[in-house]
């Protein structure tokens, strides 16, 4: 019977086929042991999810830093904070709350990546809105929430090449991998029972329809057999092969690998490849294979020879491929090998110059400042240099000698180079290092600490060039002395009572800018030694000295026609002369020493101090490369604050007595046109609050003044917060606020007799002098002034102390009616000019050109007629 049916005989099974449909059923699907095996599931503790979830993010961005996405960088990060706090308690459980090695070194890489980034100015500025936007971001989130991990990231960068924990935690979970991965591989060899014996053919004869439907069944049977086995012998064909033997290799491999790892205590770049060779590492730059030898073996080292390797080494300067890395370390074992055998100074002298070229071709680019290491062995070798010379007193080291002149072995030594240049390309190298650092920082300060080894190298060079150069180098020589010294305040320079034989600042500065005033050949030395020295006066308060050595020398004429950097030394100087001239007392002075630099509005540039935004045109970058190699170091800045205060303090005290005096002068001119124009707007507000900033200080004062009120103007330029902003910051700061209290009080005076001499017919001088709370005699001599300048109509009477007024101003009715006739008259003078520029176009009826005038009149004439009435009326009104 078939085994498709369940009951019945061939009869029925021939029936039941007739009648109805047979339906078969599906075939069962079976599971080998090879695909449970690869499907099984792996239980991993909660750890591991977290540290594997916290690794992939790592991984992430990390890819973002190679290709500079900022802002897909910022999304990790912030995807890696919210990642370690769902880890953080596995953190504290397991690691006792100590952040795992591998989470800061990414943290470490991160804050670097991003420092760098924000250093590189040019390429901030290259960067895209958004990019540069996320840079911020992430510079700000990050340095934020370092914070936490400030102990480990320290003890990190201590020892940054120890290995990670999740390293091991990777081998230990790759080799249990493997093991599992092998025990795979064995089970179905296991697991795989023998071939089932074929069923014999039936050996009765049966229907012929039992024996179709039994053929069929066993063929399909078959079949289906031997597709599963033909699937699994091709699986096992391709499948890798593995015997004890590798496995047992494989696992001595990574043991020994991961020993290697531990006693060198770090990790490698890369894994190693599965051969156990190791990735090397290929320096940038020209692909130099080992270095070579210097000399043979037996080679007899001389004098000739070191100097024919030198050659040898400074041929390949300027090369496009060459390794200047290499040249150094060349010329270091060159100079080595020339010690220890004692080839004399004269021969080390010139491996030094050529060291310190060697040094200054490092750094490809001119504009861009020297790695400060480099810049420390370049002042090692200079200083060498000078010691060198200054011990050998039959040396000379000159541009002018040949090499083919040159005398190494014997004295009088003579050697090609010039210490001077190698000095003054050192102080611009350094200069450009200071303008590179944040002003801001402490890395500005160490940089600052090194200005003490420049000036002492300068020094030793000074003593050099005076033995053995010219004049003209002597000059060079005490000119970057004076770059050094002349913007330095020295408080020995100020003192009465100095101790005989001590040398101040002062005193330096006279003899070395005397010595550029007498042997200097070009202009510039003299011209900027000259500002040095004017500027130097200034500082330390010797206004007669500064003013007159700035009027002798006639720089105004002539400065516009100088190098942009003795202009801007020219403008510093014309801002601390106008400083100083100020704390004397002399505002007149002070106002017209500063006003040319302060009424264009842009004194941050024209003192080199920064550059402000152009509204016209933007800079090219060329343009503003340029520029920024201008700059002044920040600790040499002037502050820009105190300057405009003091400017404004000034305009004020000048513009303020003049307003009074003619305020219903309708050609009255603007003394400070910046002044005047802070006051019109302070004026044209509706509501005016207290003052805040210094400028708002200094308008108010100046609307006090004009009412009289000299207390409240006094008050609003000295007080807590314009003390702490600008006069602390002077040197003899109670001495300037004192001035200033007297001259606000005098020039108040003068503008009160101005604005309410109309009022009075007599005014007591004790009564002013109590009002102003200024001297009996002072007040006398302000009044005696004001009426012999003519500037108050008075006369006094001493016996009663008392001042006299002549009521011969005008009302303020007549003072208006006058504005209104010259104005008028200035109308009537434009017409008649105007007409008479037309001729013959207003002609009219054949009468002549300026009828209704006197015969023989001309126009002009008519106008002068017309003053000389009006004057003549004046003076009679004033003879009554």
């Amino acid at each position: 019977m078939s085994r498709f049916f369940a009951t019945g005989t061939d009869s029925e099974s021939e029936t039941s086929s007739e009648e109805e449909q047979i339906v078969r059923a599906p075939a069962p699907v079976y599971t080998f042991s090879d695909d449970e095996e690869e499907t099984k599931r792996v239980v991993r503790s909660l750890k591991e999810k977290r540290y594997e979830e916290l690794e992939g993010i790592i991984h992430s961005l990390r890819n973002h830093k190679k290709i500079k996405d900022f802002s897909s960088a910022l999304a990790s990060f912030e995807e890696l904070q919210k990642a370690y706090s769902r880890a953080l308690s596995v953190i504290q459980k397991e690691e006792n709350g100590v952040a795992p090695r591998f989470f800061v070194r990414a943290l470490t890489e991160l804050d670097d990546w991003v420092t760098t980034a924000w250093n590189d100015r040019d390429a901030r500025k290259a960067m895209s809105k958004g990019n540069s936007k996320a840079l911020t971001s992430i510079r700000q989130k990050l340095r934020k929430y370092a914070k936490d991990f400030d102990m480990e990231i320290t003890k990190f960068r201590e020892n940054p090449d120890l290995p990670d924990d999740d390293d091991e935690r990777k081998d230990t979970s790759s080799s249990d991998e493997s093991d599992e991965e092998e025990k795979v591989k064995e089970k179905p060899r296991a697991r795989r029972s023998p071939e089932p014996p074929r069923r014999p053919p039936p050996q009765d004869d049966e229907s012929s329809d039992s024996m179709d439907w039994g053929s069929s069944s066993s063929e399909s049977s078959s079949s289906s057999d031997d597709e599963i086995r033909g699937a699994a012998t091709l699986r096992e064909k391709f499948l890798k092969r593995t015997t004890e033997r590798d496995e047992d290799e494989e696992r001595d491999r990574r043991r020994a690998r991961r020993e290697r790892k531990e006693r060198a205590g770090k990790v490698s770049k890369k894994d190693q490849a599965d051969d156990g060779g190791e990735w090397e590492t290929v320096r940038k730059g020209a692909a130099t294979s080992d270095k070579p030898k210097m000399f043979a073996k037996d080679s007899d080292i001389d004098a000739a020879l070191v100097v024919k390797k030198l050659g040898e080494i400074s041929a390949a300067r300027g090369r496009k491929r060459t390794d200047r890395r290499a040249q150094l370390e060349l010329l270091h074992e060159l100079r080595t090998v020339a010690q220890q055998h004692n080839l004399g100074d004269a021969l080390q002298l010139k491996l030094r110059a050529a060291t310190v070229a060697a040094l200054f071709d490092y750094n490809p680019k001119v504009s861009d400042a020297m790695k400060p290491e480099y810049w420390s062995r370049l002042v090692e070798n200079v200083d060498a240099m000078v010691t060198i010379l200054l011990a050998h007193t039959d040396m000379v080291l000159s541009e002018n000698i040949t090499e083919e002149n040159e005398q190494l072995v014997t004295p009088p030594y003579q050697v090609r180079g010039c210490v001077l240049t190698a000095l003054e390309r050192l102080d611009d190298e350094f200069t450009k290092l200071l303008k590179e650092c944040d002003p801001h920082s402490n890395e500005y300060v160490e940089r600052l600490k090194d200005e003490v080894r420049v000036s002492a190298l300068i020094d030793r060079v000074c003593q050099v060039v005076e033995r053995d150069g010219s004049p003209q180098e002597i000059c060079r020589a005490y000119l970057r002395k004076i770059d050094h010294l002349y913007y330095k305040f020295d408080p020995r320079a100020v003192k009465k009572d100095l101790p005989a034989g001590e040398e101040t600042s002062t005193k330096k500065m006279e003899n070395l800018c005397k010595y550029i005033y007498a042997n200097d050949d070009s202009d510039r030395l003299r011209t900027r030694a000259i500002l040095s020295h004017i500027y130097h006066h200034a500082l330390h308060d010797n206004w007669f000295q500064a003013r007159d050595l700035l009027l002798m020398s006639h720089l105004q004429e002539n400065v516009q026609h100088s190098d942009p950097s003795t202009q801007i030394l020219y403008n510093r100087t014309m801002a601390n002369l106008g400083l100083c001239a100020f704390r004397r007392g002399n505002v007149k002075e002070a106002h017209g020493c500063l006003a040319e630099l302060m009424m264009t509005g842009k004194p941050k540039e024209l003192l080199a101090q920064g550059l402000l935004p152009q509204r016209q045109h933007e800079r090219s970058k060329e343009q503003e490369k340029i520029e920024k190699q201008r700059q002044m170091p920040f600790h040499m800045h002037i502050n820009l604050e105190l300057l405009e205060c003091v400017y404004l303090v000034s305009a004020m005290l000048i513009e303020i007595p003049y307003m009074a005096a003619h305020e219903f002068d309708a050609r009255r001119r603007m003394i400070s046109k910046t002044f005047y124009q802070n006051l019109r707007a302070s004026e044209r507000q509706a509501l005016v609050g207290p003052p805040e900033s210094m400028r708002e200080h200094a308008v108010a004062a100046a609307r006090a003044m004009r009412r009289g009120d000299w207390r409240a103007c006094l008050n609003f330029i000295v007080n807590e917060k314009m003390n702490a902003k600008v006069w602390d910051l002077m040197v003899g700061a109670e001495n300037v606020r004192a001035m200033l209290g007297r001259l606000i009080r005098e020039e108040s005076l003068r503008t009160y007799l101005f604005t309410y001499a109309h009022v009075y017919a007599s005014l007591s001088l004790r009564s002013l002098a109590d009002m102003f709370e200024l001297p009996r005699q002072r007040v006398h001599s302000l009044v005696s002034k004001m009426i012999i300048n003519e500037e108050l109509l008075a006369s006094l009477d001493d016996p009663s102390e008392c001042a006299i007024l002549h009521r011969s101003e005008p009302t303020r009715m007549q003072a208006l009616a006058l504005q209104l006739a010259d104005k008028v008259g200035n109308l009537v003078d434009s017409n008649e000019r105007i007409f008479e520029k037309q001729g013959s176009f207003f002609q009219r009826g054949g009468a002549p050109r300026g009828e209704g005038r006197q015969r023989g009149e001309r126009p002009r004439d008519g106008w002068a007629r017309r003053q000389r009435n009006r004057r003549r009326d004046e003076d009679r009104a004033h003879e009554e």
